[in-house]
């Protein structure tokens, strides 16, 4: 498998104008949300994070190709820190179409040990935590989940594994159930793994 180790392409409509996220270094960094539509018709709703010198250009409905990585962070939230995933545009240039293309691969190591579940349509999953690094001595934590017979595969890697991966990266709602009995709607992002080599 070709690649970098940590590399993103999407292409998708840019749903809201940039706001200011931080600043870094002296540099002014914006997000916003891209939206990628799948083949199914359902759209994945992408948080990315854009420098001052690639927003000046961006407008809320622009369909943009856009190469970039995948980043994450620590954020506290309701009182508990929550590993956040966003993806850290490189590039991004307007379209003259709408399109719709979603490719991320990693190269990285497993640093939890994988969970296997089973879901209430027996579909076989494993979630993993994948490690990549990222110059400077830092690492990016990216969720990721594996499905059949690869969700099999994965569940019995262990902690320290060096994998490549190729998937797309998706948003997926899900419900948490608070200690009093409420339930929640949150959104959760991970790569969804088409294929996976290991070393």
């Amino acid at each position: 498998m070709e690649g970098k180790e940590n590399h993103i392409h999407l292409q998708g409509r840019l749903e809201s104008a940039p706001e200011f996220s931080h600043r870094m270094f002296g540099e002014a960094f914006y997000a916003c949300d891209i939206h990628v539509p799948r083949l199914s018709g359902f759209v994945d709703v992408l948080p990315v994070t854009f420098a001052q010198r690639l927003v000046d250009t961006l407008e809320p409905g622009v369909w943009l190709d856009l190469y970039g990585q995948l980043r994450s962070y620590n954020k506290a939230i309701e009182g508990a820190n929550r590993l956040i995933l966003t993806v850290f545009a490189l590039s991004a240039e307007p379209m003259p179409s709408a399109g719709a293309f979603n490719e991320v691969r990693l190269v990285g190591n497993v640093c939890k040990p994988p969970i296997f579940r089973t879901t209430p349509f027996l579909r076989e999953i494993t979630d993993i935590l994948v490690a990549v690094n990222r110059p400077y001595q830092k690492s990016d934590y990216i969720p990721c989940i594996a499905w059949g017979r690869t969700a099999r595969y994965v569940a019995e890697l262990p902690v320290g594994a060096k994998i490549e991966i190729a998937g797309r990266m998706q948003s997926r709602e899900y419900k948490k159930v608070l200690e009093d009995g409420s339930a929640i709607t949150r959104v959760a992002f991970e790569v969804s793994i088409n294929s996976l080599d290991t070393h």
